[in-house]
């Protein structure tokens, strides 16, 4: 009776060990599985067969491989296939971005995709992703709904689990100070965490990001914003509206794919190749794009110019000759791109007014409606727009008025304005623009999916330096009583007239006699208005309005209110023991105190630059 139950037990151990022992050979190349793929270990040393991409036009023609070896687990549970490619063009090119994603084919079955290469490498090496780990990617789950954009056919419910909010690229600072720039700072660094070590040479082929009608200035920001991701902006051209009649309508092992972030009087597309089709979806790159995760970004049929050897990174040059499909998830083995979806856009356009004699001050384009590419590209075409129509070496004035909608909550308008000295304002000074802003905060919301329809801005320029530099304050009484008010005089000194004065008066309160106060001088477009945290997207998008104070203006301010935060309002100038009456004893979401800034505003006739502080005294209360 022993015996008989220990064979059966023997038995099924065995079987589970030998399952185990597969899933750890399955997954070092991925599970998916089809009949015309090569698993990686039936792949040997020597063996020869060819890769399949677009040399010219949209037509992939082949290219001679042979093995050198597998890498094993080169990435978490991933091989690498090491090739050397055979071809004249490619002698010369040695790895070239926006090949990532050729198909490579040994012994007449598709073994994988050309992805990751050597910086400066004297021979034409790449390393190879094996196609069923792409595969895995495609067999992925979507969920139908992403950031309020349907990924499939068909009726959902709010109670849907294939509702999704992407978060992967999601901005976490404060969404009332959301700055492109540190954004891009965050996702650099989730990028490095996720990329090969820096000590390894052998890295993804990068995507060269195909820049067309923006100036070199505008290129040098986005740059600055997306070469740390693994993307390569680089001045190109190409691009626009027009599609070309007799460009094919589906995808094709081998083709150019265009992932279109911008489309328009401007353009930028990163470059790359099909792997694989399937039906509706594809795979392609080898490797991330930007590594999202599940997204909806804009593609393209893409038509190849020409191969651009160089020592460094040689590089596809293309344009996208026909608007299909969407790339839906973007993982560390492949992008996964559908046929049918429609990626969402969004419409935006910049009128620019005060340039006698310039022809073109419209400018039209569509940009990609994502949490990080959304925002950048705003700013980068927008400043492109502005350089390009007044590229004139003098001193700039300029003020713009921006129309934002919002899906369900209407049009909002924001104001920019600022100085440039020496030259037109470039995208940086955009980068950082209300507008921008706006754009970033709605998008990356923890609450709930915002929906962008449009935007647009109206700038005017003058060529003029219209700045009032602070040269210094002075508090004219160094004590004053309580109720009474302290006298701050300015002394500025214009861009071209003599030095001049300004006295601002500042009404001290009672309850701060026998304290000293630091009154700190600010120009107004600095300085942020007293606003509740947000709660909510309504909250967030009601914050935006009139920011800041007026950008012609001087702001003296001091802390020194005692105040209370509750749900979205704020309670100023509250009485002795009024924080403790209303503290609730039975719920820990509470009021929350904290002194208050309080601000004094003067008008002035131009902007001003520079800031100062002053210390006063005010006297006690004598009883």
């Amino acid at each position: 009776m022993k015996d008989s139950t220990l064979i059966p037990l023997a038995a099924v151990l065995g079987g589970v060990l030998s399952l185990v022992v597969g899933f750890g050979r399955a997954s070092a190349e991925g599970y998916a599985t089809r009949s015309d793929i090569i698993p990686v270990d039936k792949i040997k040393k020597g063996m020869k067969g060819y890769g399949l991409t677009v040399f010219e036009g949209t037509k992939p023609e082949k290219f001679d491989v042979e093995v050198i070896d597998v890498l094993r687990n080169f990435r978490p549970r991933q091989e690498l296939i090491l090739i050397k490619t055979i071809h004249p063009r490619l002698d010369v090119a040695k790895i070239v971005a926006g090949m990532s994603g050729s198909p490579i084919y040994l012994e007449g079955k598709m073994a994988g995709a050309y992805a990751y290469g050597w910086s400066f490498g004297a021979e034409p090496v790449a390393g190879v992703t094996p196609i069923r780990a792409m595969l895995d990617e495609m067999e992925r789950p979507l969920p139908k709904i992403i950031d309020g954009f349907r990924l499939e056919p068909g009726p959902s419910s709010p109670g849907d689990k294939r509702i999704s909010m992407a978060t992967g690229k999601r901005f976490t600072g404060r969404l009332d100070h959301y700055s492109v720039v540190e954004h891009a700072a965050e996702l650099a660094k989730q990028a490095e965490a996720s990329a090969p070590s820096k000590d390894s040479m052998l890295r993804p082929v990068s995507t060269p990001l195909l820049i067309g009608g923006m100036t070199s200035g505008a290129i040098d920001v986005a740059k600055e914003l997306f070469s740390p991701l693994g993307l390569e902006p680089l001045q190109a051209g190409g691009g626009g509206d027009a599609e070309e009649r007799d460009a094919p309508n589906r995808f094709v092992d081998g083709g150019a794919i265009g992932v279109t972030l911008v489309r328009g009087d401007m353009s930028a597309m990163g470059l790359g190749t099909v792997t694989r089709v399937e039906g509706d979806k594809l795979v392609a790159f080898g490797h991330p794009m930007m590594e999202s995760g599940v997204t909806a970004l804009p593609t393209a049929v893409g038509r190849v110019l020409w191969f651009l050897a160089s020592v460094n990174r040689s590089f596809k040059i293309g344009m996208p000759v026909k608007y299909v499909g969407t790339l839906v998830n973007d993982r560390s083995s492949a992008i996964v791109v559908s046929h049918s979806i429609k990626a969402p856009i969004i419409p935006v356009s910049i009128n620019v007014k005060g340039v006698p004699g310039v022809h073109y001050t419209d400018w039209k384009f569509e940009v990609a409606h994502e949490k990080f590419s959304s925002p950048s590209f705003m700013a980068v075409a927008l400043g492109s727009a502005v350089q390009e129509v007044a590229s004139d070496h003098q001193d700039v004035s300029w003020n713009a008025k921006s129309k934002l909608k919002i899906k369900g909550y209407g049009e909002i308008v924001l104001e920019d304005y600022g100085v440039s000295s020496g030259g037109t304002p470039d995208a940086r000074e955009f980068v950082g623009s209300n507008l921008i802003r706006a754009v970033g905060a709605v998008l990356n919301n923890p609450w709930q999916p915002a929906i962008i329809e449009s935007a647009h801005m109206d700038i005017e320029l003058r060529f003029a330096r219209e700045v009032l530099r602070l040269r210094g304050a002075e508090a004219l009484e160094t004590e004053v009583d309580a109720g009474t008010s302290a006298h701050v005089r300015l002394t500025f000194v214009p861009f071209a007239g003599p030095t001049t004065t300004r006295v601002v008066e500042v009404p001290i309160p009672k309850h701060l006699a026998g304290q000293s106060i630091t009154l700190t001088i600010r120009p107004g477009y600095t300085v942020d208005k007293e606003r509740p945290p947000a709660e909510n997207l309504s909250d967030l998008i009601a914050n935006m309005v009139d920011p800041v104070f007026p950008p012609k203006s001087v702001v003296i301010s001091y802390s020194g209110e005692n105040a209370v935060l509750y749900k979205g309002h704020i309670a100023q100038d509250l009485p002795p023991g009024a924080f403790d009456s209303i503290r609730p004893v039975s719920a820990t979401i509470a009021p929350e105190a904290y002194r208050a800034e309080v601000h004094q505003v003067a008008n002035l006739p131009s902007f001003m630059t520079g800031q100062d502080r002053v210390t006063i005294q005010v006297k006690p209360v004598l009883r």
